[in-house]
């Protein structure tokens, strides 16, 4: 089963990888009311290896796809699966097809896999294919989104305050999250707020970046940061329309930081890892943008949106790293200018890296 936010290409990998299976859109009317009616003889009447798209619009096959499979246990990869609700999904999976698949995630594409991504455009195949209908494609991503996930998911009647939600929360791209904050504007209460937040993680439209608690000696932060997954869709939310308006404007810093998250969480999922994400921060204020494991060592990470590094942006993540223990390497990663970007040593065990280089190391492509 591959499953990921909606047009990130899961169906496209699929029909590449095997072309020669059948195929089944379980989001075409007419191939529901035929599972609905009778989901064994639909199910029986497929010539395997089959594609099963958008599965969640079909919970009904679920069961009758278990027995089928354990007739002939043995003959693996006969069944593949897309999906894009990922958390009502997995109930479903959990219940039924518990130790007779394997769940990968796929997720927009990241800058190691196409050098097209940026945080402009972000990493939706369709927009890095067309770039000049960047806009009308987000903004018809977005309705979709509304119209097909979100009611899917939760039953929110007035989708319009869903947009305004959407909006609202690219404001506070990269801060700490305040439920209370964000739930007064729009006349919510806190409990229907964090409703409305888990539909857009469990969908992969936001990263919940938790803090990371270790034994450092000082009183931790304990409350989240929530990032877009996708900076080209932070962007089109903030207004931002343009390299120009995106290096005038002041979410710039924080774009980055959302930028590098995903990167990090892609690098992860793309090597069949799960997800794992911190940011460090205690009550003096001392803080690191992210920590995170990657191949047996802790990567601090600190993002920085200026084009040069200087010794005293490695100040917080150094500190850090001379105060865990274990395998670890210290990271400043910032945008290359076009002149020599800053490499190398600014401070002891802490190295400055323009962001491709990171991204290059993230995914195992250098050293």
């Amino acid at each position: 089963m591959l499953t990921g936010p909606r047009r990130a290409g899961k169906t496209t990998l699929l029909r590449r990888l095997f072309p020669k299976a059948e195929f089944v859109a379980l989001d075409a009317p007419d191939v529901l009311e035929r599972v609905t009616a009778d989901p064994r003889s639909f199910l029986e009447g497929l010539r395997t290896p089959v594609i099963l798209d958008e599965i969640q619009n079909a919970p009904a096959l679920f069961p009758y796809l278990k027995a089928v499979i354990d007739r002939t246990p043995r003959r693996m990869g006969q069944w593949l699966i897309t999906g894009s609700q990922e958390a009502p999904l997995m109930e479903r999976v959990t219940e039924s097809l518990a130790g007779r698949i394997a769940v990968l995630g796929l997720w927009p594409f990241s800058r190691a896999e196409s050098s097209r991504v940026d945080l402009l455009r972000g990493g939706f195949p369709e927009v890095l294919a067309r770039p000049g209908l960047r806009d009308v494609w987000f903004s018809s991503y977005v309705q979709t989104y509304l119209e097909r996930d979100v009611r899917g998911v939760l039953n929110v009647r007035d989708l319009g305050m869903f947009r305004r939600f959407l909006s609202l929360l690219a404001t506070r791209h990269g801060q700490v999250l305040n439920k209370t904050d964000l739930a007064a504007p729009l006349g919510l209460s806190v409990p229907a707020l964090g409703a409305w937040l888990h539909v857009l993680e469990v969908t992969g439209q936001v990263l919940v970046v938790p803090p990371y608690f270790a034994n450092v000696g000082k009183r931790l932060l304990k409350t989240p940061k929530v990032y877009f997954a996708d900076s080209g869709l932070a962007c089109h939310l903030l207004g931002i329309r343009s390299q120009e308006e995106l290096e005038r404007s002041p979410f710039l810093g924080p774009v980055v930081e959302g930028f590098v998250a995903a990167e990090i969480a892609k690098a992860q999922l793309n090597q069949g890892r799960r997800r794992e994400v911190y940011f460090f921060r205690d009550h003096q204020g001392f803080e690191v943008d992210f920590v995170a494991p990657v191949r047996g060592e802790t990567w601090l990470i600190e993002a920085k949106a200026s084009r040069t590094v200087l010794p005293h942006d490695a100040r917080s993540v150094g500190a850090l790293r001379t105060r865990l223990t274990g395998r670890r390497r210290a990271f400043v990663a910032h945008r290359a200018g076009r002149h020599r970007p800053t490499t190398g040593a600014i401070a002891p065990g802490v190295e400055a890296v323009p962001l491709e280089s990171l991204v290059e190391r993230l995914n195992g492509q250098t050293a």
